[in-house]
């Protein structure tokens, strides 16, 4: 059971905090209720630029790290189209320093014309680097434009094109800074040796003073029910052809989410997964098959992805594919798979809460979500799954009418 206190500053800053005197740190985890899917479609991948920038420095403090490795803290932060997520570990002694960088660079950060140039650049050769000099790259950027049709998920975090993070004016860039990183947009977590009363202190000293802003009201189109089946072929000069497969799903807080990752966890869970079994080893198509669900908190999607051994018939291993999902709506998994998935979900679950770090996390996404106290009731809901829901949730979401299959052709010429 992970036990927190909550409270809620004067200028809308939401904060949870969860004591734990075991350790000798804490953990501030400072979650942004802005992703990707705020953009405009025309100005998309400004979240992500936001991730390099809040790291760029302030007025007040030009160089972020160095004060926070002096104190012998850590820091990370990551973006994607839901959140954007930042956070330090740190010594209690010193945990007033990550109060001091995180409420700085919530007040204001440095958005002169010289960084914003410089984190552009950083960012367009991160695009290149992950999305266009790789092989498969730019799978998932055309699988989301595929199987979305006015979602934005259906742009990647990082953006639809990077013409649109180098073209964006400074103008575009403040608005959106001031429009979604505000106390009132986001949640902060303390997880380790630290009390509530000296969270209040805190909270008060450091966030107190940062005004509320106007955050943009959230309007996202609704994505309209996939009626038949979508695929595209490209031509690349890649190792191998591959097969991607996208299913539209649930929301990260519906009922049938649950259900859904335990789907793919009996697909795709390790070698002992049925993908791994029947396309890899005993057919031998497929050098590799995955499947997982995308967590996000918009309807999101089940992803199959897998790579063809050399002289495979595309459409047999298509087939195959087909084939293992289809018989999954017909014929429930055994007793010992599903006990199996739910050990191993429960297992990973407590590991993963032995974490201060992880514990302040989840504690801020459940809170987004509505309810911090769902990190208590996550295991209860995947105990409670039975064979006949892994079957009515494969009939009903793994279906040829709500698929879109990308094939990544193998174009290399042989000499």
């Amino acid at each position: 059971m992970v036990k927190y206190e909550k409270f809620v500053a004067d200028n809308g800053l939401r904060v949870l905090v969860h004591e734990d005197k075991t350790t000798p740190l804490v953990a501030l985890n400072l979650l942004y209720d802005v992703g990707s899917k705020d953009e405009d479609p025309g100005v998309t991948g400004l979240a992500h630029l936001f991730e390099h920038l809040m790291f760029s420095g302030t007025e007040n403090i030009p160089d972020f790290d160095t004060p926070l490795q002096l104190a012998g803290g850590e820091n990370n932060a990551f973006t994607n189209t839901d959140i954007t997520n930042y956070y330090i570990t740190v010594p209690k002694d010193n945990i007033e320093t990550a109060f001091w960088l995180e409420a700085d660079r919530m007040n204001e950060i440095n958005l002169s014309d010289k960084n914003i140039k410089i984190q552009k650049n950083v960012v367009t050769e991160e695009y290149k680097q992950r999305y266009l000099n790789q092989p498969y790259g730019d799978a998932m950027l055309i699988l989301r434009k595929l199987s979305y049709a006015v979602h934005p998920y259906r742009w990647p975090t990082i953006g639809a094109d990077i013409a649109h993070v180098r073209d964006a004016g400074k103008k575009t860039i403040t608005d959106f800074y001031y429009s979604h990183y505000a106390p009132n947009n986001a949640i902060l977590c303390l997880s380790g040796n630290i009390t509530l009363d000296e969270s209040k202190r805190l909270v008060d000293k450091w966030f107190g003073k940062i005004p509320r802003r106007a955050v943009n009201k959230r309007e996202l189109p609704l994505e309209p029910p996939q009626t038949g089946a979508k695929r595209k072929t490209v031509n690349r000069n890649v190792p191998a052809t591959a097969l991607y497969k996208a299913w539209h799903g649930e929301r990260r807080d519906s009922k049938f989410f649950p259900v859904l990752d335990m789907l793919t966890d009996i697909l795709a869970g390790g070698d002992s997964g049925y993908l791994q079994n029947i396309l890899v080893r005993d057919k031998k198509l497929f050098s590799n098959a995955n499947i997982y669900v995308t967590a996000e908190l918009e309807p999101g999607q089940l992803i199959f992805s897998g790579k063809l051994l050399p002289g495979v018939d595309l459409n047999e291993a298509d087939d195959a594919v087909n084939e293992i999902i289809s018989q999954l709506s017909t014929t429930p998994p055994s007793d010992y798979d599903i006990e199996k998935v739910k050990n191993r979900y429960e297992a990973s679950n407590a590991l993963g809460l032995t974490n201060i770090l992880n514990k302040a996390m989840d504690l801020c996404l459940f809170e987004l979500m509505g309810d911090a106290n769902l990190i208590n009731k996550e295991v209860d809901r995947y105990r409670a799954i039975s064979k006949e829901d892994v079957v009515d949730a494969s009939r009903k979401y793994l279906n040829s009418d709500n698929c879109s299959t990308l094939v990544y052709l193998n174009s290399v010429k042989k000499r």
